[in-house]
């Protein structure tokens, strides 16, 4: 099992800096193809959302597509891949940031009982989970 790091995923959704996008592009297709087995964690995810949105300047959907397309690739272990998926969604369609969105789905996940916050943005989402 190989651990990929948020660059490898950047070069790979950028196709910006060639040699190593091709040897991201690699691993990633060895990985869809069943060669080898690849992890990451929530924190690199996190780490992508971040470089795009505020370092490249990526609009929302633009990083909604990028971490959709992160979220979706065969081979490719996430941790709490589901939550994700879920918190990508609920970022996409409100205006809540995608660590208040995942924390809104991990509360969901865990099905917690109450969630406190004194964000009042966030307090008005809380009815959903």
């Amino acid at each position: 099992m190989i651990f990929v790091d948020t660059n490898y995923f950047l070069r790979f959704l950028r196709n910006d800096i060639p040699k190593q996008t091709e040897e991201a592009k690699k691993l990633f297709f060895q990985a869809a193809d069943g060669q080898i087995r690849l992890i990451t964690s929530t924190i690199v995810v996190f780490e992508i959302y971040w470089v795009l949105s505020s370092f490249y300047g990526y609009k929302k959907m633009e990083v909604v597509r990028s971490l959709k397309g992160v979220l979706g690739l065969r081979g490719v272990e996430i941790e709490d891949r589901e939550v994700l998926d879920e918190a990508v969604d609920l970022y996409e369609k409100t205006n809540l940031g995608l660590e208040d969105a995942y924390n809104l789905a991990y509360a969901k996940d865990r099905k917690v009982g109450e969630f406190r916050t004194f964000d009042k943005k966030l307090q008005k989402m809380c009815g959903s989970v």
